[in-house]
């Protein structure tokens, strides 16, 4: 059963079986749009039984929280995805952010609304003290959104991740958990 977590206009779910129609159609519906935002994505990616594997994966992994966005009242339709990778304990306390969202869902402030949430879930649920998102220097429609949320920037990795076939440069941002702060 997926655990749903609610803001004012969103519905944020973990994963289940049941989403891999949505979830397929969400990939195919916005392929050209993400492509220059991800890596190249074989022929397979696209269909049901990718998402299908795809998705045990993300309820198997302990590691990480991946969270579907639906707008309320449209559950039946993904807009995107949250997914915060990596999540390290310990000493460490601190994860990856990484997000996407719908082509036609854009610049309406669903996914600083659904960052905000996530970020309330990763410092009090889960105690982490420190959430990192990696950015390409062009894609400035993310870098605002890190900004709006109080990301603080903590440098240039050059040629950090292979995306859509080329290596590219990121921005370093950093949120942390001052309420852990001592």
């Amino acid at each position: 059963m997926s655990t749903i977590y609610e803001t004012q206009r969103l519905l944020l779910r973990t994963p289940e079986l049941s989403f891999a129609p949505m979830v397929t159609d969400y990939y195919q519906r916005n392929r050209g749009f993400l492509s220059e935002w991800e890596p190249v994505r074989e022929e397979e990616f696209y269909t049901l039984e990718y998402q299908k594997k795809q998705l045990e994966n993300q309820i198997a992994d302990s590691n990480a929280l991946k969270l579907w966005i639906s707008k309320k009242g449209e559950e039946n339709k993904v807009i995107g995805a949250l997914a915060f990778n990596n999540i390290v304990k310990g000493v460490f306390l601190s994860c990856f952010l990484g997000y996407n969202l719908d082509k036609d869902e854009i610049n309406m402030g669903y996914m600083t609304e659904a960052v905000k949430k996530g970020i309330e879930i990763m410092f009090q649920d889960y105690g982490l003290h420190r959430i990192e998102a990696n950015i390409m220097p062009r894609n400035i429609r993310s870098l605002k959104v890190t900004k709006k949320l109080g990301f603080q920037e903590e440098g240039l990795a050059s040629q950090y991740l292979k995306i859509n076939g080329k290596w590219e440069d990121h921005i370093h941002m950093v949120l942390l958990n001052y309420e852990m702060i001592e």
